[in-house]
């Protein structure tokens, strides 16, 4: 499983970029030649919820997992939960983990508690946040706050299960820019190793970049037709995959080996230029397609019918269900503490090897505060209820209009949604709901079953607590008067509640 950070929908060769943006992609392009190309892949709108989803099959509300976290919170994924890794150990799999981690810092959440044999060269956080403990990069910053992002910025990480978690070095600004290329020499033994074991064996891979601040590696510094860092970068990113790619063919596994490349989230327009592309309305952080399509392709010769392309719904989520079926697994029904729970895991066995129908037909967006979906789509039609985000770079500036993009109002559209038709308006720029052309109230109806489906299953199984910060809105005097009184009510009838 191979995952790029913040990589553009527009980037790769085969989604028409490549060397018509100053960056060819060989090597990705070449596995989607050689095996699936997939147009409607949806991760999630930022990395640490993109990332669980990945390794849940959950929607991140579910694990708790919604939002960014920073160095110094701690927390993490919940020891409760179950991860590609934790299933796959049910068929004996080794099982590896390397590169970007980004759910948590506590011992419980870290890979090689979570069903990963091995982790190497593993990092906690997005690379920008690397750099706030820089002082060449942050020169203005007191002393205390260069201090306390010192003392609180773990380094590269690596263990096994059962082990305790070692810092083998600290990310510095001379090695910041080599994580990627380090990581992949280490994943090309690991290949070695379990090339020569009888066991199956199942290895995440997750490269630092594209995140901003794209840093390329001295051998690809300035070596992108494009000239800039993020086009060397995606450049770096290529040569990586092709390296583990050929690692693979020359071992002679190749027909026994199923490759996935995805990406965690949409482009990161707030801050264009050090950014990725996309065609689509919005971009990471939004619930807009520009926050969640993703680039994905699927690769196994003799198995997945070379240069084929699929149009269906899919998504991160649908690796567990998937994965789980190639190994003959069965999904838990409880989690590994032994509650109840649900995936929202599809298996893309049917579409992976043209077998029959696909199972899914939906897709929920949210962003980092939305319990219920901010927009929802069915088959080909589209509602959008949360209209943050257009674009985060305003026309003729370097600077992200802040109005524009993540960061900017979370407003909703009163009392019925816009909905966009996919099929012919991927833009999401043509309302139907409601026109002098036609319109399309009659799929409101549609939406609104899922959405109470979707309801109904948090009432059966409960999300679990955020495990990180994020704004939930102002509080006001009013709504902290009413909390207060509340409070008093509770303790003056003896009602206690267990704390979460």
């Amino acid at each position: 499983m191979l995952i790029s950070d913040d990589t553009g929908w527009g980037d790769l060769g085969v989604y028409g970029g490549g060397v018509g943006r100053g960056m060819p992609t060989p090597n990705l392009d070449n596995i989607a030649k050689e095996g699936m190309q997939f147009w409607s892949f949806y991760g999630q709108p930022s990395c640490t919820p993109g990332r669980a989803a990945m390794q849940t099959g959950r929607i991140p509300n579910r694990s708790g997992m919604t939002t960014v976290a920073f160095q110094g919170q701690g927390g993490g994924l919940p020891a409760a939960e179950w991860t590609l890794a934790s299933v796959l150990k049910k068929a004996d799999y080794n099982t590896y983990f390397s590169g970007k981690w980004h759910l948590g810092e506590d011992d419980y959440a870290m890979p090689s508690a979570h069903g990963y044999d091995k982790m190497e060269n593993v990092v906690l956080y997005h690379l920008n946040a690397y750099t706030y403990a820089f002082p060449s990069w942050n020169p203005e910053m007191s002393s205390e706050m260069s201090e306390f992002f010192q003392k609180t910025t773990t380094g590269i990480l690596e263990a096994e299960a059962g082990q305790a978690v070692k810092e083998v070095a600290k990310v510095t600004p001379e090695n910041i820019a080599e994580l990627d290329m380090n990581m992949t020499e280490n994943v090309l033994k690991q290949m070695d190793v379990y090339a020569k074991d009888d066991n199956p064996f199942f290895m995440s891979i997750n490269f630092a970049k594209n995140h901003q601040p794209n840093l390329p590696s001295k051998q690809f510094k300035g070596k992108s037709p494009a000239k800039s860092n993020y086009a060397d970068c995606v450049m770096e990113m290529d040569y990586n995959v092709g390296r583990i790619m050929d690692k693979i063919k020359a071992l002679g596994i190749e027909e026994n080996t199923i490759v996935i490349y995805t990406v965690d989230n949409g482009a990161w327009q707030d801050v264009y230029p050090d950014a990725g592309y996309t065609p689509f309305r919005g971009s990471k952080g939004t619930d807009r397609e520009g926050g969640s399509l993703v680039p994905a392709m699927a690769w196994w010769p003799g198995q997945i019918k070379a240069g084929s392309d699929n149009h269906d719904i899919v998504g991160g989520l649908d690796l567990m269900a998937t994965f789980a079926s190639l190994a003959g697994i069965s999904l838990p029904t409880e989690d590994r503490e032994g509650v109840p729970m649900i995936f929202d895991s599809y298996d893309m066995s049917n579409i992976l090897f043209d077998e029959g129908e696909p199972l899914r037909r939906k897709w929920f967006y949210f962003t980092e505060s939305e319990l219920s979906p901010g927009a929802i789509r069915v088959d080909r039609w589209k509602a959008v209820f949360n209209t943050r985000g257009d674009n985060g770079a305003m026309a003729g500036s370097d600077s992200p209009g802040q109005q524009l993009g993540w960061r900017g109002d979370q407003t909703y559209i009163a009392t019925v949604p816009a909905i966009y038709d996919l099929w012919a308006d991927p833009q999401e720029r043509y309302d139907l709901f409601m026109n002098s052309f036609t319109e399309k109230t009659w799929t409101l109806p549609i939406f609104n079953k899922a959405t109470e489906e979707l309801m109904e299953s948090y009432e059966k199984y409960p999300p679990r607590p955020l495990q990180s910060e994020v704004f939930t809105g102002p509080m006001e005097i009013t709504r902290f008067r009413n909390i207060e009184k509340a409070k008093k009510l509770i303790k003056d009838k003896g009602i206690e509640i267990p704390e979460l």
